[in-house]
């Protein structure tokens, strides 16, 4: 108890100067959230599900590029409890960062006031509990960063937008569930799938003739999804931050942890259709529909369901090398993305890093190289803050998986501020995986098969138009590639999206550091 609060003592050190953080020439958005345990029926079976001021799915957040986003998030529950913004950088204050490693949990009747500017970001983003198995009940959300009005975006002003948060779903608890993987069991298919908490009845209201714009993010545990609209065509403009080439696609997989944005302009023919999102690489597959309601429609949604891929992996590869970036747009600076030349600049680190499956000390583990990450008592931000000994060791991951047995461990990766670095995730299993890096966007420069070599750059990356993205989905006995520039100082997770096997090790974190106490990198050296 003595060293819980003098944690929160600590942490409360780091919350002091981010309210220096928020700039007064910036709009503030202040929330209230709070987050409790509710009744819910998204399968039809009455569940207990985590609530956000009452709502399932939670509220969306809307904010402008730079904003301040102060939520006071008050935790009802029975457990801990953090929220992780996933996507937003959190510039220079990674302790708002709402994972295990920068914060202590909020303990049950108690409140923590996360404090966030929207620093040079616009797009589409999620947020959700970080802790335990918490999402598989709930407590997730949108949240989208607009331009703004100064930066054009490049595409008209849709009519309205639309926020579509798709996820897989389970009729069992979450605690249920936390107890399969604590046994060691394999961990169930979902039970179905849901569009805004729905499998069926969500509905968007439309005008014929108009073109809205929909923000559709895969918030699911465990399953890709592909995503499509009768009778429609997407025009994709954004993934994650990224303003992209406008391909236009029939039907678009979206990964888990990833979020797209397209524009849809609706028939002039007043009839409804039906919006369908199906998982990819199971069996059985599940299908979750929505409807596009026209108004003045005379008649509702009807017919055959667009046909979506279901295995397909090659087509799925193939189509995400069709994602670029747009030179020539904006993002949330005046400066053209195409002006930074990533393909230009010499990388100075490579790391490779396969995720496995270990049993270790009789229970089933994940592992990144070999580790299978624990999380300390002590929060990492807090114990390299503070030079606090035996919390971790840096640099006990390898840069490339080793022989030998997998064992537990507490795994940072060591790097300097501005390095740029080639992070090659290796997938040697038959399941597709998905990776997010907190604090960071990365090029995804290059998808294949097999086993990974330094061939492979020449052979298969793009270093021209690649686009930029915060979670990048590596295929069955493949690898992904990304380039990453390590400028945004402090400690980062680098985690696998697939929530099951992060909760069981597949994680560890970057710690981006240099020696200079300055305020323009990390708002520590405020009190330094």
């Amino acid at each position: 108890m003595r060293q819980a609060i003098v944690l929160h003592f600590l942490v409360g050190i780091l919350a002091c100067l981010s309210v220096s953080y928020v700039e007064a020439e910036d709009a503030s958005r202040f929330l209230t959230w709070e987050v409790t345990y509710g009744d819910i029926s998204p399968l039809g079976v009455k569940q207990r599900g985590i609530l956000v001021n009452g709502q399932f799915p939670g509220p969306t957040v809307n904010a402008v590029t730079n904003d301040n986003v102060i939520v006071n998030v008050i935790n009802k529950l029975d457990e801990p409890l953090l929220i992780t913004w996933n996507g937003v950088k959190q510039r220079k204050t990674s302790w708002q960062d709402g994972v295990l490693g920068t914060n202590c949990p909020i303990p049950p009747n108690s409140n923590w006031t996360y404090r966030m500017q929207m620093k040079d970001q616009i797009g589409t983003f999620t947020y959700f509990p970080s802790t335990l198995m918490h999402r598989a009940a709930g407590g997730f959300g949108g949240l989208n960063i607009l331009a703004r009005s100064v930066i054009p975006v490049p595409y008209p002003k849709p009519y309205e937008e639309f926020t579509v948060l798709v996820s897989d779903w389970w009729k069992k608890d979450h605690k249920e569930l936390q107890n399969i993987l604590d046994s060691g069991a394999p961990f169930p298919l979902p039970d179905g799938i849901l569009i805004n908490g729905l499998p069926r009845s969500t509905s968007f209201s439309v005008l014929p003739g108009q073109t809205y714009l929909f923000r559709v993010s895969n918030v699911g545990l465990t399953t890709s999804i592909n995503f499509r609209i009768q009778g429609h065509k997407l025009i994709l403009v954004e993934v994650e931050g990224s303003h992209t080439a406008q391909e236009v696609y029939e039907s678009l997989d979206i990964h888990v942890g990833q979020s797209s944005s397209f524009l849809v302009t609706v028939h002039e023919n007043p009839n409804d259709y039906f919006i369908v999102a199906s998982t990819r690489f199971t069996k059985p597959i599940f299908t979750a529909t929505a409807v596009l309601q026209l108004e003045g429609s005379r008649s509702p949604a009807s017919g055959s369901l667009p046909i979506g891929p279901t295995y397909h992996v090659h087509w799925s590869m193939k189509q995400a090398r069709t994602v670029r970036w747009n030179l020539t747009a904006n993002a949330a600076r005046p400066n053209p993305q195409g002006s930074f030349h990533y393909g230009t600049i010499n990388v100075i680190r490579t790391l490779v890093l396969a995720n496995s499956a270990a049993n270790i000390n009789g229970k089933k583990r994940y592992c990144v190289n070999k580790i299978s990450y624990e999380n300390p008592e002590t929060p990492l931000k807090l114990a390299d803050y503070f030079n606090i000994p035996g919390v971790f060791t840096l640099n006990s991951t390898q840069d490339t998986p080793p022989a030998g047995p997998a064992v537990l461990g507490t795994s940072v990766i060591g790097t300097t501020l501005h390095d740029f670095v080639e992070i090659v995730f290796q997938n040697n299993e038959n399941t597709i995986q998905s990776w997010h890096f907190d604090g960071y966007d990365f090029w995804t420069v290059g998808f294949g098969g097999g086993q990974w070599n330094t061939t492979m750059r020449r052979r298969f990356y793009n270093l021209v138009d690649a686009p930029t993205r915060y979670t990048v989905q590596v295929y069955p006995n493949g690898w992904s590639a990304i380039l990453v520039s390590l400028d945004n100082k402090g400690m980062w997770n680098l985690r696998s999206a697939i929530w099951p096997r992060r909760y069981l090790g597949q994680e560890l974190y970057v710690r981006v550091w240099n020696n200079e106490a300055s305020p323009y990198t990390d708002l520590d050296a405020l009190v330094k």
